[in-house]
């Protein structure tokens, strides 16, 4: 089969990119941005990609094309796809009915964690093992791929609850039909698509109907939201993490469930949220025939995934970070991981609001209290719908906001000194910052 992938360098698309191109289809692609490192990646693999959305691209006759979630109405090529009455699927359900069918699917859902619990359970299959496939939202560095396909029966993928495409505005995980699901948590978050939390409920329970009664849900326990999901209905046994009558983890790291002791969590991770985070892995390894001690075995050589905490330098003593946090609860809970761990050390938190839900304002009242663990707070103001200065004004003379990429880097060189931690927060590229502050800081 020949397969024409519309936004095919999205994280997500670029993943069936790859597992249709492991499976043996003829894999050609387009997007409007196509640059490195997506596009370096794809055509490793032979994948032929096309710069923009131009509607010759019909001329390719492929069997059918795979629309993702970026194509709207009035793309040239989409609208040339419509007039012309071509084949055309989703991303998430072309992989459902060609790739998932006879699989036993892991599923990873929630607000926050998604990237980092799927790369867990993955890598606790793959060392006792299993020899799963998988589709990641990021690159967890124990595989260095985001995603890949066996021929083995087990396959996780990070259960998305943003919308499938333009003409299927359910939750990407409607289509996965899993067998095993672990319920993160679950705020409100895509103000973009979603009117409040109740929308995102009704979907999160939309998902919970499509687990088999010999299935496994494994929910967090400390989330009143995830409890009213469940109330509306669940026909498939539940196990419940962070939480004493489930599996819980102490100060001391070991691992509970139902009151038995079951071993010790080693590792280097810091923060509360990924010590659950392993929870969920362990119970839904568990699921599928992994030992809670083989499971604590693997999480000891966990890597985590690229942009998770990532230091991407140390230069004249100041340590660089790279986080994926965008949401106010992800921006807390890293800095607070960030502060456990550098005690009483200066932490210089940067931030780009940059997701749909931040740009629309929706969450700026909550920033100040999500950043109050930092000494100092520097934002990019870039094309906000709203004004940082004032959404930050609780930090008093600790925030300093900047319009140019520029001003904004020579502003943390010049506050930085040695035995700082520069946080860098995005869920995008932020301009190269990263690389740029570096060089800034070694030329000082």
């Amino acid at each position: 089969m020949h397969i024409h992938i519309l936004g095919i360098c999205g994280t997500f698309m670029g993943g069936i990119a790859v597992l249709a191109k492991q499976a043996g289809h003829r894999v050609t692609g387009c997007d409007a941005n196509v640059y490195p490192p997506m596009s370096t990646q794809l055509e490793a693999q032979g994948i032929e990609l096309i710069e923009g959305f131009g509607p010759e691209q019909i001329t390719l006759q492929p069997d059918i094309f795979v629309i993702g979630n970026v194509v709207s109405r009035g793309n040239p090529l989409m609208e040339e796809i419509l007039n012309r009455n071509l084949p055309y699927i989703s991303g998430p359900q072309w992989l459902a009915q060609n790739l998932l069918q006879d699989k036993w699917v892991l599923a990873v859902a929630g607000t926050h964690g998604k990237t980092t619990t799927t790369s867990m359970l993955a890598w606790i299959l793959e060392y006792a093992g299993l020899n799963p496939g998988f589709l990641i939202g990021g690159v967890p560095q124990n595989f260095g791929l985001s995603a890949r396909l066996t021929d083995t029966p087990f396959f996780v993928i990070e259960a998305d609850e943003y919308d499938t495409a333009f003409f299927d505005k359910r939750s990407k995980f409607i289509h996965y039909r899993p067998r095993t699901v672990i319920l993160n948590n679950l705020e409100f978050d895509h103000a973009d698509i979603f009117a409040d939390l109740a929308a995102i409920e009704m979907q999160f329970h939309h998902l919970v109907r499509t687990v088999p009664g010999n299935g496994l849900i494994i929910s967090n326990g400390r989330a009143d939201s995830l409890k009213r999901v469940i109330s509306h209905g669940c026909w498939t046994p539940v196990e419940l993490f962070a939480c004493a009558d489930g599996w819980n983890i102490d100060a001391d790291n070991r691992v509970t469930f139902n009151g038995e002791a079951h071993g010790e969590l080693k590792w280097e991770l810091m923060g509360e949220h990924n010590r659950l985070n392993a929870l969920a892995a362990l119970a839904a390894a568990r699921h599928a025939g992994v030992s809670v001690v083989d499971g604590l075995a693997a999480l000891s050589e966990f890597k985590n995934v690229k942009r998770r905490m990532e230091v991407r330098g140390v230069v004249n003593g100041i340590t660089v970070y790279d986080d994926f946090a965008h949401h106010p609860t992800a921006i807390a809970t890293t800095v607070s991981g960030l502060r456990d761990k550098a005690g009483s050390a200066r932490i210089l938190a940067v931030l780009e609001p940059r997701s749909n839900t931040m740009k629309l304002g929706v969450m700026k009242n909550a920033l100040p209290d999500s950043l109050k663990n930092a000494d100092m707070v520097f934002c990019y103001d870039f094309n906000l719908g709203w004004d940082a200065r004032a959404a930050l004004a609780p930090l008093g003379d600790r925030a300093i906001i900047k319009d140019n990429l520029n001003e904004l880097i020579a502003a943390i060189a010049a506050a930085a000194r040695p035995g700082d931690n520069v946080l860098i927060m995005s869920n995008g590229g932020f301009g190269g910052i990263h690389e740029k502050l570096l060089q800034r800081l070694a030329d000082l």
